[in-house]
């Protein structure tokens, strides 16, 4: 059964879609501003507005942090596909992934510790930063799955590969992040890759 909503009903849907993405982008700037550990009260002081407003668009604190996930994971991915884009070669595209990552997580630490700590949330059915994961896991397959048609091979083994590659970046980032050592971003995105690459470059048979 089809059921038309009244155009009263509809009409705000475009007011609230947009004051949803101002509240997202007011928790990114207060967590920018006062860490990862953010609660509630910066994020509605940012939006120049009351909790009660914030929690008027969203049910509770564990759905703001779900869309604050939301949008890292559409930058991350848009941010590493942008990169790929740019290459050329096999190594070449494994290298950009990761540096991109890895710069794009330097240059938000807050934002990424907040995902990954997820201080607004007590408990919340699923995991989104296991979505997050397996969004860029499956982008790194698609990209894998490229590579093995390209060399005539079989693409089943993609799926696996694709998410071992990103368990493999992000351990290392974290802990990276945690205890950089004299470290840089350069350094680490040489490491990672020449690692990755020794696997990579054996499934792929493609020269470096």
């Amino acid at each position: 059964m089809n059921v038309t909503r009244d155009k009263r009903t509809t009409r705000w849907d475009d007011h609230r879609r947009s004051r949803r993405a101002e509240l997202v982008d007011a928790a990114i700037q207060a967590i920018r501003a006062h860490g990862a550990g953010v609660g509630m009260d910066e994020v509605a002081a940012r939006a120049r507005t009351s909790k009660t407003v914030v929690y008027r668009h969203f049910a509770d604190r564990a759905a703001l942090y779900v869309a604050v996930c939301e949008r890292v994971a559409q930058v991350l991915a848009d941010g590493i596909q942008a990169a790929i884009e740019t290459a050329t070669g096999a190594k070449a595209r494994t290298a950009a992934g990761i540096e991109a990552y890895l710069q794009l997580i330097e240059q938000d630490r807050e934002l990424y510790r907040f995902v990954v700590h997820r201080p607004l949330v007590d408990s919340t059915p699923g995991d989104p930063l296991a979505d997050v994961v397996t969004m860029l896991g499956d982008q790194a397959a698609t990209a894998i799955a490229g590579e093995l048609s390209r060399a005539g091979l079989d693409p089943a083994p993609a799926p696996t590969w694709g998410h071992s590659l990103v368990g493999l970046v992000r351990g290392a980032a974290d802990q990276w992040l945690a205890a950089p050592a004299g470290t840089t971003r350069a350094e680490l995105a040489a490491r990672i890759t020449e690692f990755a690459w020794a696997g990579l470059s054996g499934v792929t048979r493609e020269k470096p």
